[in-house]
């Protein structure tokens, strides 16, 4: 199914762009659609297991996954997944 991740700055730069069209039925199959196409993101996205890294936060149209069966949940035609890493600073 079609949808759209979006990714901020620093991580756009891996891919050449702000937004991508992903398939997948599940958000964890999203970011293997995406890790496959752009390797370089594979890292930044999930763990060496395939698990969401806990600093890294997705969100499915505004929702937390984390609250939605993580990398498990489910994923419609048009929905939007959007990623958010954790900055540090001081």
């Amino acid at each position: 199914m079609p949808a759209t991740l979006f990714l901020p700055a620093i991580l756009a730069k891996l891919a050449d762009a702000k937004q991508l069209e992903v398939t997948g039925a599940t958000v964890g199959e999203l970011v293997a659609d995406v890790s496959a196409r752009y390797p370089a993101l594979e890292p930044r996205l999930r763990d060496a297991s395939g698990e969401p890294y806990p600093y890294v936060t997705f969100y499915l149209n505004d929702e937390d996954i984390r609250f939605h069966g993580g990398f498990a949940a489910t994923v419609n035609d048009g929905d939007e997944l959007t990623v958010v890493p954790a900055i540090a600073g001081g």
